[in-house]
């Protein structure tokens, strides 16, 4: 059952890492592929950009051959940083100590940019000016030789290009990454609510019925929809349910023949008894008279009748508990006055030390409180060590009443067992003064009473100082319950 019950409570479990699944799923692709198209588009729109910016330098460049003179003057510098200039670049144009630019605006040029364009290569490298991304393209010019070749002309010409634009579509870009992973995550969401809803349905519906099968109703199945695992499960939930059925079905019937035949025959051993009783009470007042072996067969006839009438009588009583015909014939009683009286009867009143406040009264059956404080006081004295002491409380709502002995206790192993039937502390003891019934006939009569949710109880347990104690406590104004149980 336990194994049911934990199906139940990890049904939500279940859901949430269900969902918390999808969900990582689904941000982990999104980032995966977001990151990866942003990255590869990033590179194209940047690429792109810096060929078409090294074309348009080179073609500008082309046009501005021949060099008309070398060294160049500075007005020469200034006019080609002009004509090398429009609304999305400028250029600078240095030559040795001379330097024209073709607007103004920082000194983005790196050590790094001009050692690459003053070896006669085209290089290119991206910085940041006044957190904008920034494209320096820089060249050599080179001096056509009558034999074809070139050489450099020490002539260096930059071209710095805003990416302004490029950057706004990266960012477009970020955005809709962004934007796709929202709607991404969403979708996931959604997705694994439905898989929730229809992969955990039957799991709830397993959990439902393990919990009403715990409850007792054997007869819960589980309706098996298609070929899966959790078809599976619910097939075999069906079968363990049937055996338990089953089992548990021959169990009460066997239950309810064995008591059946324990209160058939007690009531048909009454009559036999009564007859026995009879002649057991002409055998004592003739033991005295006999002789001998004859006296003594004939006290222990009478003692174990006796001991057999008081063993069919709580069969009986304990038949009524298990039928649940047990019934409270309730009374305003003095409970002092009514434990007194118990002690008094079966004569204990001085060896029994009484705590008993007179003026408590409380609705109780007699009959009853009587059984429990006599069994509980005989027991004390077979069982425990005198002195026995008998002690009254009482508050608005209940009645406690504890007798305790000086004996040894209770074997911590016992305690759990004291109010067994026919339960015995020595395992050796084939039988014993009693009938082994009057503790649980006491937890049986002390649970009868009650009121509302307040039920009677009978507790056993030690006492710090040595000794067993045993507390009972009954409602003080219990209503008549036939057979609760």
């Amino acid at each position: 059952m336990r194994f049911w019950r934990s199906i139940a409570a990890q049904v939500s479990g279940l859901q949430v890492r269900l969902l918390l699944a999808f969900a990582l799923l689904g941000i982990t692709t999104t980032a995966v592929v977001a990151s990866g198209s942003y990255i590869q588009a990033r590179t194209v729109i940047l690429q792109q950009a810096q060929d078409a910016a090294v074309m348009s330098l080179t073609d500008q460049l082309t046009k501005g051959y021949p060099i008309a003179q070398l060294p160049p003057t500075q007005d020469d510098l200034e006019l080609m940083a002009q004509r090398l200039s429009d609304r999305e670049s400028f250029a600078v144009v240095i030559y040795r100590d001379l330097r024209a630019q073709g607007s103004e605006g920082p000194d983005l040029l790196t050590p790094e940019l001009r050692r690459d364009v003053g070896d006669g290569r085209i290089a290119w490298q991206r910085v940041s000016a006044d957190g904008e991304p920034v494209l320096l393209i820089g060249t050599q010019l080179k001096l056509d030789r009558p034999d074809g070749t070139s050489r450099p002309s020490g002539l260096e010409v930059y071209s710095v290009r805003t990416l302004a634009p490029e950057q706004q579509s990266i960012d477009r870009l970020a955005s809709l990454a962004w934007l796709t992973g929202g709607l991404s995550l969403l979708l996931a969401v959604l997705l694994a609510l439905l898989a929730a809803r229809g992969v955990l349905r039957p799991v709830r519906e397993l959990g439902r019925a393990a919990r009403r099968l715990g409850e007792g109703d054997l007869s819960t199945r589980l309706t098996v929809r298609g070929t899966d695992e959790l078809a599976d499960v619910a097939r075999t939930f069906n079968d363990t349910a049937g055996t338990l059925e089953r089992q548990v079905g021959e169990l009460r019937r066997m239950e309810s023949d064995a008591r059946r035949f324990v209160a058939d025959v007690s009531h048909e051993l009454r009559t036999p008894l009564a007859a026995m009783t009879a002649v057991t009470d002409v055998l004592d007042e003739e033991a005295e008279h006999l002789p001998g072996d004859a006296g003594r067969a004939a006290r222990l006839v009478s003692r174990e009748t006796q001991n057999l009438t008081q063993l069919v009588n709580d069969l009986i009583e304990v038949s009524r508990f298990d039928s649940g015909t047990a019934r409270l014939a309730l009374d305003d009683v003095d409970v002092a006055a009514a434990v007194t009286a118990t002690l008094r009867i079966r004569g204990w009143v001085d060896r029994v030390r009484a705590n008993l406040p007179p003026g408590v009264v409380a609705r109780l059956d007699p009959r009853r409180l009587d059984v429990i404080v006599a069994n509980l006081v005989g027991n004390a004295f077979r069982h425990g060590a005198e002195p026995v002491s008998v002690r009254l409380r009482a508050d608005p709502d209940w009645v406690t009443i504890e007798v305790a002995d000086e004996g040894p206790g209770l074997d911590p192993q016992v305690l759990p067992h004291v109010f067994d039937r026919f339960y015995k502390a020595d395992t050796a003891r084939t039988r014993s003064e009693g009938s082994g019934l009057g503790l649980a006939i006491s937890w049986e009569n002390a649970r009868l009473h009650r009121h509302g949710d307040r039920r009677g109880s009978l507790v056993a347990d030690n006492a710090p100082g040595g000794g067993a104690v045993f507390t009972l406590r009954l409602p003080r104004d219990a209503a008549d319950t036939a057979g609760a149980r």
